[in-house]
């Protein structure tokens, strides 16, 4: 085996330390690339606990890549949040990692690239619709548990519609599948799946009926993605009368058509398993039903024979079943008449003193009564006019019976009459005089 030996090497050639040559390529690359803005996707970005961002940056093809670093200060400038296959433009210095001798990006700021004016037309549109009430989730339609035709709209081209196909049916080979094409990006697709969509909505107006709609895409970055953000499609979806899966993108692709999807899926593979249930399961299901039926089934008629039986036993020997009844009749006979024979000598032995205590009771009433007459009697006697009169008093009347109780009610050579206790006097006035009052 071949050596390589120091004597081999150019008397010129210097040799270099591991620190001083990685310091020397650092000190190179910082002095050429002291400024530099890079624009790639976004791949494993991760934030510390300290506020310091790592993570890469690859190109379209995913054939070159650039690890980064931000500090807490930048990235705490930046006002979006990154995130997985987010396609940005950073500015940095190019510097190498001399622990690792690894060549790495130390960010200083960072912005979306492309897709950042998109991302903002994006969210303007999406407040306008939400305010017209298109992403409401009252007017979202529950899709059909067992369905039986499902429209696809996707390209024929798309590796989507083939995972669509595979799953339904190794799923669901019972759903009729009908595909829908149209692009799925470009200036024309929004246009397309339009179409692609009243297309169905007319056919199930027309009697072909469809049970769901599966509008689909395999994922990409938010421009490949943008047919799906397009104000006509989602109102095409919304004015679908078919309910609408949406299974565009990746789980972490979001447009606008997931919105207004009547459900949304994190990916076309999940949109087809949702849009039917396995068919071995629900097989499963059955079976688990059916035996369920027949045990109780069998439960309910094996007590039907058992009650049967009994009956035919009973009507075999009918004189038995009468000689019962007659038992029970003597029995229930026997114990009436001596309950009422308790019953009656128990009353019996209450009569004396229920007599007794009606005897006292009428005694403490009539008691009662007798003092209450008596008052009554002596405050009648109090009020009797004729006591007044026994007592000395007069009782003055003019001739036609009206009393007299003032002296101005009498008039000098008038008759009056006096009644007393024990009779009348006519008597004939010779003079009124008024009682003077009192100066007291």
């Amino acid at each position: 085996m071949d050596k390589w030996l120091p004597s081999s090497a150019p008397p010129t050639a210097r040799v270099w330390g591991v620190s001083a040559l990685v310091q020397a390529v650092g000190d190179t690359l910082s002095a050429r690339f002291s400024s530099c803005i890079v624009k790639g996707e976004i791949s494993g970005f991760t934030k510390a606990a300290s506020g310091h961002a790592y993570f890469t940056l690859k190109d379209e093809h995913g054939q070159a890549a650039l690890r980064c670093a931000m500090f807490r200060r930048a990235m705490s400038q930046v006002d979006f949040s990154p995130s997985e296959g987010m396609l940005v433009e950073a500015r940095g210095n190019l510097a190498l990692y001399e622990a690792r001798g690894e060549l790495q990006l130390v960010v200083e700021g960072l912005q979306r690239a492309g897709a950042g004016a998109l991302y903002e037309q994006f969210l303007r549109l999406k407040a306008q619709l939400e305010a017209e009430g298109l992403f409401d989730a009252a007017r979202k339609r529950a899709i059909p548990r067992y369905p039986q035709r499902v429209a696809v709209v996707t390209s024929l081209a798309a590796a989507a519609l083939r995972d669509v196909l595979a799953s339904l049916q190794r799923r669901a080979p019972h759903v009729e599948v009908v595909v829908v094409p149209c692009m799925v990006q470009g200036a024309e697709a929004p246009a397309q799946i339009v179409s692609a969509l009243t297309a169905v909505h007319l056919a199930s107006r027309s009697g072909q009926q469809f049970d769901a709609v599966i509008v689909c895409r395999g994922g990409g970055a938010m421009e490949d993605l943008w047919a799906f953000n397009d104000e006509r499609v989602v109102r095409a979806i919304v004015g679908c009368c078919v309910p609408v899966i949406s299974g565009v993108g990746h789980e972490t692709d979001v447009t606008l058509a997931d919105f207004a999807a009547d459900l949304r899926a994190p990916t076309p593979t999940a949109a087809a398993e949702l849009v039917a249930c396995d068919r071995d399961g629900a097989l499963a299901q059955l079976d688990t039903v059916q035996h369920h039926i027949q045990n109780r089934l069998s439960q309910r008629l094996d007590n039907m024979a058992q009650r049967l039986d009994q009956a035919t036993t009973r009507l075999a020997r009918p004189a038995q079943v009468l000689g019962h009844h007659h038992q029970a009749l003597n029995l229930l006979e026997h114990r009436m008449q001596a309950s009422c024979v308790e019953r009656v000598r128990w009353a019996r032995q209450q009569l004396p003193a229920w007599q007794t205590r009606l005897g006292r009771a009428v005694s403490v009433q009539q008691a009662r009564q007798k003092q209450a007459i008596q008052s009554w009697d002596a405050r009648l006697s109090a009020l009797n006019p004729r006591q007044v009169l026994e007592r000395g008093y007069a009782w003055l009347s003019h001739v036609d019976g009206q009393p007299i109780t003032r002296t101005d009610q009498a008039k000098a050579g008038e008759l009056v009459t006096g009644v007393l206790a024990d009779g009348l006097l006519h008597m004939h006035i010779n003079r009124v005089e008024l009682s003077k009052p009192s100066l007291d």
